[in-house]
């Protein structure tokens, strides 16, 4: 999954960054609201972390900005400003959920998780479609009649951007754009790849190629 960071400190940008790539995200950093905005209509995100002290255009703005533009994707916002009236603002104004500085990044993560669920309408943390689960939270996946596997990140990645639209025709570039950040190399192959490493662990059967259209599971049984 993509995720936009808007942080304007940049240690604490940097080490979110390196965290979200560690837990198989695709995550694209910028350091003020104005950025944060452009980003967000010249690409998909599955979900926006977003500091509230930015330069120029405050974080609260941003989000009221995010959602006059009709825009649903999930948000969390990160910041120090522990107020009662901060906290009531954010959620107020459309965000998902609140995480106050300093936190672990473990909680983050789950948190992130947690509202990417509801945003799925899914009760249970595990994606799945009768035949293969994955979990996000371990970052392993099951096939019906098998035992967990280990998935590098971005065999996680890809697994879970088909698992999350069950049926549907995911491109190469749709993958690609799930799978990479800014700045990340891209493997001519790398898709093609990762599928057949996929298939290796949980069944040729698995993953389906639609020819000439891209790659799909198979909805729900």
């Amino acid at each position: 999954m993509r995720v936009l960071l808007v942080e304007d400190d940049a240690m604490i940008g940097e080490a979110i960054q390196g965290a979200l790539k560690d837990a198989a995200y695709a995550a694209d950093w910028v350091q003020d609201g104005a950025a944060a905005l452009a980003s967000l209509v010249g690409q998909h995100y599955d979900l926006v972390l977003l500091d509230l002290g930015l330069p120029g255009k405050d974080g609260l703005e941003v989000l009221r900005s995010i959602r006059a533009r009709d825009n649903p994707v999930p948000l969390l916002i990160i910041t120090a400003r522990d107020g009662l009236d901060a906290r009531l603002s954010g959620l107020d104004g459309g965000a998902d959920d609140y995480v106050l500085k300093p936190f672990e990044m473990a909680e983050l993560l789950a948190r992130m998780r947690a509202v990417l669920r509801r945003k799925a309408g899914a009760a249970v943390p595990l994606l799945g479609n009768g035949v293969i689960s994955l979990d996000p939270a371990t970052r392993q996946a099951t096939a019906a009649d098998g035992a967990p596997v280990a998935l590098s990140h971005r065999e996680f990645s890809l697994l879970q951007a088909l698992l999350v639209r069950p049926g549907a025709i995911l491109s190469r570039s749709d993958l690609e754009d799930r799978i990479y950040g800014w700045g990340d190399e891209v493997d001519s192959n790398a898709v093609e790849f990762l599928i057949h490493a996929l298939r290796r662990k949980l069944g040729k059967d698995t993953i389906k190629n639609v020819r000439g259209a891209g790659w799909m599971v198979s909805k729900n049984a």
